[in-house]
């Protein structure tokens, strides 16, 4: 399975909120490749992973992180490619600074910004893979059976008796 998108996480202890996202990918059979690095920590690589990654075949970056949650606008700013970002539950705040930090970009350098933790991070994957259907119809395919399965079991809920 050929890689088409590359997950960043700002820190391991982001695993688990990041684990629907890579089911995600691979229920649409999606190649991924998962790093973490920080864009505090580790700026120089976090830059030379981004900036390498349309070379190497990748198509959209997903970026989860969280605190002063600069990983996405690091990313979007050494990429052509699309950055999604994903701010991460914090105990502080609750995640409302992650989501203003990856979510307050300046102009010329958009992340798109999915729901905090869990949820956005299996929105993620899914809005990744309606990007890379644009292009690849096996894969718009797939999302467009996903949202019809999703139509068809919430309409088999819908009556109560």
């Amino acid at each position: 399975m050929e890689t088409k998108v590359l997950v960043v996480m700002g820190s391991r202890s982001d695993l688990p909120a990041m684990e629907g996202c890579m089911k995600q990918l691979d229920d649409f059979k999606i190649g991924y490749e998962v790093r973490v690095l920080s864009a505090h920590r580790t700026p120089n690589e976090v830059i030379k992973l981004s900036s390498e990654a349309k070379n190497r075949g990748i198509k959209v970056i997903i970026a989860a992180a969280g605190g002063a949650a600069h990983l996405a606008g690091v990313i979007a700013s050494s990429t052509p490619l699309p950055v999604i970002g994903i701010p991460m539950q914090t105990s502080a705040l609750g995640g409302m600074d992650s989501l203003l930090s990856t979510v307050q970009m300046p102009q010329g350098v958009p992340v798109a910004t999915v729901a905090i933790g869990k949820a956005g991070a299996r929105n993620a994957a899914i809005l990744a893979c309606q990007m890379i259907g644009l292009a690849d119809e096996a894969v718009q395919k797939t999302i467009e059976d996903f949202k019809k399965e999703q139509a068809e079991n919430v309409l088999a809920q819908s009556i109560v008796e």
